[in-house]
This record gives C-alpha cells, sequence and structure tokens, in this order.
C-alpha cells in the first residue's frame, strides 16, 4: 500500500498572513509547480482525496483528472478570528498565550492543533481500513501531514514543526513488514 500526501502548490498571499482554512487564490507558478508534483507521483492512481480548499482542489483536479473525493477532515488548521490577520496584528497576549501550548490551546473561534490532529488520524483510519490499496493521493495541508507524521512516527506534535513540509511537498506513507515507512519524494 503507498499513499501520497501531498501539499498544495503555493497561494498568493502575502507573508506574515494568517490563512489557514480561508479560502485563497493560488500564486501564478501553479502550472509549473502542478507539473513537477506530477512528475513524482505514479502513473495509475487507484483513489484521491482532497481538502475542500481551492488551493488543494485544483492541484487534486490536474493530478486526477478530476477525480477525487472533498473530505472536510482534511482541512488546515481553523484560525478562527486570525484567519486572513496579518501575525503581528494579533493581540500578543492572545498570540503568546496560543504559542505556550499550540496543541490544546485553541485560538479565538478556532480550534487546537489537537483538534486538527484527532481529526485527521480518523481520515488516517478510514484509509487503513480500505486494505492494501495502491496508488493513493491525498492533496493536502501541512498542518495535515505533519499531524500524520507525528502519528506515524509516535513523536509529540509538539515536535511536529520538525518535520519540513514546502509547497508541493510529496510525502510517501509505504507499507510493509507491519509498519509505515516515510519517504519524501
Amino acid at each position: 500500500m503507498a499513499i501520497y500526501f501531498i501539499r498544495h502548490t503555493a497561494p498568493q498571499i502575502e507573508k506574515g498572513i494568517c490563512y489557514g482554512q480561508s479560502d485563497i487564490p493560488l500564486a501564478a507558478t501553479f502550472d509549473q509547480e502542478a507539473v513537477a508534483i506530477q512528475r513524482k507521483i505514479p502513473g495509475k492512481i487507484v483513489l484521491a482525496y482532497s481538502s475542500p480548499l481551492l488551493r488543494c482542489r485544483k492541484l487534486a483536479s490536474i493530478l486526477t483528472g478530476g477525480q477525487y473525493v472533498i473530505d472536510n477532515r482534511l482541512l488546515e488548521l481553523n484560525f478562527g478570528d486570525w484567519e486572513l490577520m496579518a501575525w503581528d496584528q494579533v493581540p500578543s497576549q492572545d498570540l503568546q498565550a496560543w504559542m505556550n501550548d499550540f496543541v490544546s490551546q485553541a485560538t479565538p473561534k478556532g480550534e487546537s492543533y489537537l483538534n486538527l490532529f484527532e481529526r485527521t488520524i480518523d481520515f488516517w483510519q478510514s484509509i487503513e481500513q480500505l486494505g492494501k490499496q495502491e496508488n493513493i493521493l491525498v492533496i493536502t495541508h501541512g498542518g495535515v501531514i505533519r499531524a500524520i507524521q507525528a502519528y506515524i512516527n509516535s513523536i509529540p506534535l509538539e515536535d511536529s514543526f520538525s518535520f519540513k513540509i514546502n509547497y508541493g511537498h510529496i510525502c510517501k506513507l509505504s507499507y510493509g513488514n507491519n509498519y509505515w515507512q516515510h519517504t519524501d519524494c
């Protein structure tokens, strides 16, 4: 079984803006980034899933010819009131409280990283129940991919940001010898 977790391509947004679940456009480099990703994934895809956000759906459509399932569990972290706000505009005491415990502390009207982790693992467990299907694509966000890697590698969530997940990053998970093996493509 091989599952390819793919982070969306670069969005068109200024640096320093919080945009977890906001639906934002893609950068002008989308076509080039999509071609580069397409070269790294297998030609035959059995199943494909995507976050409902445009930055994932557009890539999913290119990679699968439009044959994919939207799953809300693949959404990025919901930053609530902080969505589309510049990070330096977030009230410092609120930001500091969240940074001190981003795993269990939710943002105002948003969610915690633990909330994201729980829904991501629910998705993961549903994929595992499919059996030994080959070449499943999951087009999603950096937070979701980090949560999966933390789960697979038994790493505490607070340490999961050690995984570098750039735009267009592909994380291949292969099952063999009774465990999941992670490979970056």
